[in-house]
């Protein structure tokens, strides 16, 4: 695999009362293209700090972000931001309620004039039922469905302009566990169908075992392990890993089997 995002030397600096707060310090990193990247750490690691320099949301103090190859400027061009898109922790304030799912989804190809105004709404009932709703649902609110239901939503508008790499900050936290293991797996299998890349911040190492290929601990604003999540489970380095790490339940037989079942494609698709 040839890297599809690299991070050399990151940081970001941000000024607050008049103090300086180190949110990310020197931080070298690399995503490999189709992998399922996993960021993880306490609360004030870093996490979000790093998903916004990414989706260019602030600039770097320091150090220089390649997407491709190509050093990001803080100015991205649309073609920049159409490939790296976001789903966010809770769809609901992400959906305008004020337009149907129809409309949220079509807003993307819209603003990037993607397909025809004619072919759009075909364009929108195909992304909704990749993501396991009927095309019906273009014509409701979000405010009358269940949080799976918006999640899958906010899932296919990021679909709609055809990214190479997907942010995924938190997406099942909300989620009871039955919904959240069912876009897991919906999450597992539209990667694999359109080689997409995620960087899959979160703080449940459970989720990380279930769907990530790599991760990174983050402690502090500082990037202090990374590697396959088999090596980082069975073998952390750290203290800090180990600390995190042991705070997690240890797998049974019954997650075990979740994890391999959503892997499979075997957990059930209906749209909840």
């Amino acid at each position: 695999m040839s890297a599809i995002l690299e991070l050399d030397g990151v940081g970001k600096t941000f000024a607050a009362d008049g103090h300086r707060v180190v949110a990310l310090e020197d931080v070298s990193l690399a995503f490999e293209r189709g992998e399922c990247h996993a960021i993880v750490g306490e609360s004030g690691s870093g996490k979000t700090t790093l998903a916004n320099l990414v989706l260019g949301l602030i600039p770097p103090s320091a150090g220089t972000i390649r997407f491709n190859g190509v050093p990001l400027p803080g100015e991205r061009s649309r073609e920049q931001r159409r490939a790296i898109q976001l789903v966010q922790q809770n769809p609901l304030s992400a959906l305008n309620p004020r337009r149907s799912v129809g409309a949220s989804v079509r807003l993307p190809l819209d603003v990037h004039g993607i397909g025809t105004s004619a072919s759009r709404a075909g364009r929108v009932a195909a992304l909704l039922e990749e993501v396991g709703l009927d095309g019906d649902y273009a014509r409701r609110s979000p405010r009358g469905l269940s949080g799976g239901q918006r999640q899958r939503i906010a899932i296919a508008r990021a679909l709609a302009c055809e990214p190479e790499l997907i942010v995924l900050d938190e997406p099942t936290s909300a989620l009871d566990v039955l919904v959240q293991a069912r876009v897991l797996q919906l999450l597992h299998r539209l990667r694999a169908a359109r080689g997409l890349t995620y960087l899959f911040i979160t703080h449940d190492l459970a989720v990380v075992r279930a769907i990530a290929s790599r991760v990174s601990v983050f402690q502090k604003g500082r990037l202090v392990e990374t590697g396959t999540v088999e090596v980082i489970f069975s073998s952390p380095r750290t203290a800090y890993t180990r600390q995190l790490i042991g705070a997690v339940p240890v797998v049974t037989d019954e997650e075990a089997r979740l994890r391999d079942a959503i892997r499979s494609g075997a957990v059930p698709m209906d749209a909840t």
